[in-house]
């Protein structure tokens, strides 16, 4: 059993910037894919950024490329999701998840956490 928790939400205005942690706890995080999903209101939650089980592959949506990065510290439980240039269309609840299999897909990931509330002012 893994137990994730999200931190680092809040209000933002357009263009800045805010970073979201994702910690976890039971099994280690080089044991898993993490992803990172957000859902707005009334959207399907959808896919933002994954890291592999060491950090060496990161995959990110067309959305937020080049905006967003993940990255990954296994000693300390913890895959962060730095979030620049943000738009008031990033805002939504960013849950991070761990699993293994299809990156992008939310069926591959069996650990989720509670999720984490951005938003971004125009």
């Amino acid at each position: 059993q893994v137990q994730l928790v999200e931190s680092g939400g809040g209000l933002v205005q357009a263009g800045g910037s805010l970073r979201l942690s994702c910690t976890a706890s039971g099994r280690t995080f080089n044991s898993y894919l993490v992803g990172w999903f957000r859902q707005a209101p009334e959207k399907e939650r959808e896919f933002v950024a994954a890291i592999t089980r060491f950090g060496s592959n990161t995959f990110y949506a067309d959305s937020v490329k080049g905006r967003f990065g993940i990255s990954k510290q296994n000693t300390k439980n913890t895959v962060w999701l730095q979030m620049n240039s943000l738009k008031p269309e990033d805002t939504a609840v960013y849950y991070c998840a761990a699993g293994s299999g299809i990156y992008y897909s939310t069926s591959t990931y069996d650990y989720w956490g509670q999720g984490a509330q951005v938003t971004v002012s125009s």
